[in-house]
C-alpha cells in the first residue's frame, strides 16, 4: 500500500471566498464528484459524508478553536485564553470533563425545562401579535434562548439582557474580524467571568434546581469540578447555547416560509415537530464546517496529512451527500432518515446541548405554527456574512 502527503496529491481546489452558501454547496457538490477531499488556501476540506464522520471521529484530529487568532493573521501573544474550553479541549482532560458533566445534559434534563420553554416563546408571540408583522430576528429569534439558558444556570430573570450582551460580543470570536472584534470579545469575557463566579459562590451556600448546582454537586470516584471548570462549563453553555438556537430558529423559520406547502402540512400536523427540526437543520444548518487540526501526522485512506494540517469539515455538503440521503436537495419535513445530519457534529465534540436545542426548537416551532399559521414572507431574507462560523438570517421580514 502506498501512502502519499496531502501536500503531494494533485487535487481540486475549493476557494470559497466571495461565494455565496448556494454557490458554495454547488461547488462543493462537483469536488465531492471529483475527489474525496480538495485543497483549500489554509489546507484541505472534505466533503462526503463518511469522511465527515471518520475525521470528526478520529481523536488525533484536534479542534482548531485556540488556532482562529493565527488562522486571521494575528500574532500567537495577541489573542489569550483565559482558560481552556470543552470546545477545545482534547485527551484525557476533554474526556474527564465530558465524562463529568454528561449527566447533567440528558434527554431527561432537557424535557424538564419544555414547559418554561413554551413560556418563554409564549411571552414572545403575545409581544408581536398584535402588529401582524415583524423582522422575526430582532423580535422573536434573538430573545427566546437566553431566558432559558439563564434558567437552566439558575441566574435570575432581571439578568437575562447582560447574558445577551455577553453572548453577542463573546460569540465574535467566529466572524473572522478578530482584530477588531477583541476588545468586546476580552470584556464580555471578564465581565461574565466575575458574574459566574458570585454566582457559583451563592449556589455553593443555597443550591437550587439548576445546572450549576447540579455541577456543583458532581462527584465521580472522588473527583469534582473546580471553581475554574464550573466557570469555563458556564461560559461554554452560554456561547454554545446562545447563538446557534437564534440562528437555527431563524434558519428554520426562513426556510418553512420559502416553502409554503411544507409549512401547510406542518400546522395542519404540529407532531411533525421533531422531523421539521431534523430536516431543516439537515438543509439549513446555522453551523456549516469546522475546522481540525492534525496532531501529528495521521494516515486516512492512503493518504497522509502531516501535523499541524488544516482540514476543513464541511458540514453542510455533507448533509446534502446524495449516497447518504435520498433526492437531498429536496427540503421535505416527512423525510425518514436513518442517519443523523451532521449539523451538530460528531465524535467527541458533538454538541453536548443537543437535546436541549432540539427541544428549544420543537417548542418554539409549535407554538409559531399554532399561534401563526399564515406567516409568510414580508420581504427579502437578508443573510449574515458566509464567513460568520455560525451563520443565519440578519433580517427576516414576515407577517401573519
Amino acid at each position: 500500500m502506498t501512502i502519499a502527503s496531502a501536500h503531494e496529491i494533485d487535487l481540486p481546489l475549493y476557494e470559497p471566498e466571495g461565494l455565496d452558501r448556494e454557490r458554495r454547496l454547488v461547488r462543493l457538490a462537483e469536488l465531492r464528484s471529483e475527489h474525496w477531499l480538495a485543497r483549500t488556501p489554509m489546507g484541505f476540506a472534505l466533503t462526503r459524508y463518511d469522511d465527515v464522520v471518520a475525521i470528526l471521529r478520529d481523536r488525533r484530529f484536534h479542534s482548531a478553536l485556540s488556532l482562529l487568532p493565527q488562522m486571521q493573521g494575528m500574532a500567537d501573544t495577541s489573542f489569550e485564553q483565559r482558560r481552556p474550553s470543552i470546545l477545545s479541549m482534547e485527551g484525557d482532560e476533554h474526556a474527564r470533563v465530558r465524562r463529568l458533566v454528561a449527566p447533567a445534559f440528558t434527554p431527561t434534563a432537557a424535557e424538564r425545562l419544555r414547559p418554561f420553554m413554551r413560556e418563554v416563546i409564549g411571552e414572545i408571540l403575545d409581544s408581536v401579535a398584535d402588529r401582524g408583522s415583524c423582522d422575526f430576528v430582532e423580535a422573536v429569534c434573538d430573545p427566546y434562548p437566553i431566558p432559558i439558558i439563564c434558567e437552566l444556570l439558575g441566574a435570575p430573570s432581571a439578568d437575562w439582557q447582560r447574558f445577551s450582551r455577553w453572548a453577542t460580543d463573546i460569540f465574535r470570536i467566529f466572524n473572522q474580524n478578530l482584530a477588531e472584534d477583541l476588545p468586546a470579545i476580552q470584556a464580555a469575557g471578564v465581565e461574565l467571568e466575575e458574574y459566574v463566579v458570585a454566582l457559583i459562590e451563592r449556589r455553593r451556600q443555597d443550591p437550587g434546581d439548576d445546572l450549576l448546582s447540579a455541577l456543583i454537586a458532581v462527584e465521580t470516584a472522588g473527583d469534582r469540578l473546580s471553581t475554574e471548570e464550573l466557570v469555563m462549563l458556564a461560559e461554554a453553555v452560554l456561547m454554545a447555547g446562545t447563538d446557534t438556537t437564534r440562528n437555527q430558529l431563524a434558519c428554520c423559520i426562513a426556510l418553512l416560509t420559502a416553502h409554503p406547502e411544507q409549512w401547510r402540512r406542518f400546522v395542519a400536523d404540529p407532531g411533525l415537530a421533531p422531523r421539521v427540526v431534523e430536516e431543516t437543520m439537515r438543509y439549513l444548518g446555522a453551523v456549516q464546517g469546522t475546522i481540525r487540526v492534525a496532531s501529528e501526522t495521521i494516515e486516512y485512506r492512503d493518504v497522509a496529512f502531516p501535523a499541524g494540517s488544516l482540514v476543513s469539515v464541511a458540514l453542510a455538503a455533507a448533509n446534502r451527500d446524495p449516497d447518504i440521503y435520498t433526492d437531498p436537495e429536496t427540503f421535505d419535513i416527512t423525510r425518514e432518515v436513518k442517519v443523523p445530519h451532521m449539523t451538530f457534529g460528531s465524535g467527541i465534540h458533538h454538541c453536548l446541548g443537543a437535546h436541549l436545542a432540539r427541544a428549544e426548537l420543537q417548542e418554539a416551532l409549535t407554538l409559531i405554527a399554532d399561534r401563526c399559521p399564515d406567516l409568510e414572507p414580508d420581504g427579502p431574507v437578508a443573510w449574515k456574512p458566509e464567513t460568520f462560523g455560525i451563520w443565519g438570517p440578519s433580517r427576516l421580514p414576515v407577517r401573519w
